[in-house]
């Protein structure tokens, strides 16, 4: 049996002593939430630190909050862990850990990454918002998009953008959709799991890493086996899972996925560099062929200060598509984009200037984060 308390109060802060669950707290206060969604997306614990919460996009520190010892924050981390998990990271300094953490109370779960630095442990805690959104609300600055997407029966699409840039979020509101109007099976291998699918029109089954599947390539060789329709891998993250997500798609069956990359351009780059050299035009010609959809999006503050909004690249693959990533002249993409807009496609900056216009964003923060900053500071 653990000593380790979720509730015991070991943390000192705004004249008073904190448990984990009440640093936990802030995320459902209804107070600091804008559409049902929490403007607080993650809590940060370092030794030597003060706890921190990512409020808006912000890193905030936590008033009178006092810098954490190597005790404190293993009182506060690691009830939230298994006792196998605690043991791994005592043993091994080079190790991290993910590990989910579901709050009964509020039902809010929690995705954790616990790892070393040089001060000691370290912790960082991401919300999973407790409702999928209807994918109407996403924002694509073209419903044409999220319609194209959910009727395609097979194909690549890749959703990209910086960590919490809220693709995970994107990704579920599709499978949803799916889910609600289409009689489909459909695998998901995540790691970890984070919006739990109860099957509706189509059959779900959930897979997680370290759970239920070793790694996404072998998780991915079994799904094919599996009779799927769709098959969601939560990352693209080698070779050999991009290899077999390109084969999936060639053979009949709807991919969708995740990458790191800042937009749409830098999709094609990541997934070709992460083979051998000489294989790059046989990559890029696969890609060509089986890739539907890249989308990229990045999350904006307000004009209003109350919460943050998503803005999106989108780019869908046709035969001018094709030919470009085929031949390697990537640098044609951003044009493809610009024009396709009777297609659903929109560069980047395309639907900055419309949020700009629509007073949504301020055109500083339009600029803070365009690709070409130039196109929107030509902005009225």
């Amino acid at each position: 049996m653990s000593d380790f308390d979720p509730n015991k109060k070991v943390y000192k802060a705004q004249g008073g002593t904190f448990s984990i669950i009440d640093l936990l707290r802030s995320f459902a206060d209804p107070e600091l939430e804008v559409d049902g969604i929490s403007r607080i997306s993650d809590l940060h614990m370092k030794v030597g630190e003060p706890v921190r919460y990512r409020y808006d996009g912000d890193l905030e520190t936590i008033e009178d909050g006092e810098p954490l010892t190597e005790e404190i924050l293993r009182e506060l981390v690691f009830p939230l862990i298994s006792e196998e998990q605690r043991k791994s990271l005592a043993e091994n300094s080079l190790l991290d850990i993910d590990a989910g953490y579901s709050w009964e109370e509020e039902k809010i779960n929690f995705r954790l990454n616990v790892f070393h630095d040089r001060d000691g442990t370290a912790c960082v805690m991401r919300m999973l918002p407790k409702h999928i959104p209807e994918i109407d609300e996403i924002g694509f600055m073209n419903p044409q998009v999220w319609q194209d997407i959910t009727e395609l029966n097979q194909g690549l699409v890749l959703v990209t953008g910086v960590t919490g840039s809220g693709k995970s979020t994107t990704i579920a509101s599709i499978i949803d959709y799916i889910n609600k109007s289409r009689k489909a099976r459909i695998i998901t291998l995540e790691d970890p799991i984070e919006y739990v699918f109860q099957s509706e029109q189509s059959l779900i089954s959930q897979r997680e890493l370290g759970k239920h599947l070793s790694d996404f390539p072998n998780g991915l060789r079994s799904a094919l086996r599996e009779n799927p329709d769709i098959i969601y891998v939560g990352e693209i993250r080698d070779a050999t899972t991009a290899q077999l997500a390109l084969t999936a798609a060639e053979t009949g069956h709807l991919v969708l996925s995740t990458l790191h990359t800042k937009d749409v351009k830098g999709t094609f780059s990541r997934i070709i560099d992460m083979f051998p050299a000489d294989r790059s035009t046989e990559i890029a010609a696969q890609l060509s062929f089986s890739l539907a959809f890249a989308v990229s999006q990045k999350l904006l503050a307000r004009k209003s200060g109350n919460g943050r909004v998503p803005v999106f690249e989108v780019l869908k693959n046709n035969s001018g598509v094709a030919n470009i990533v085929r031949t390697a002249k990537l640098h044609q993409v951003y044009s493809k984009m610009e024009t396709g807009q009777g297609e659903g496609m929109n560069t980047l900056e395309q639907h900055l200037i419309e949020l700009v216009e629509k007073e949504v964003i301020s055109k500083e923060e339009a600029i803070a984060h365009a690709n070409d900053a130039n196109i929107v500071t030509r902005l009225d």
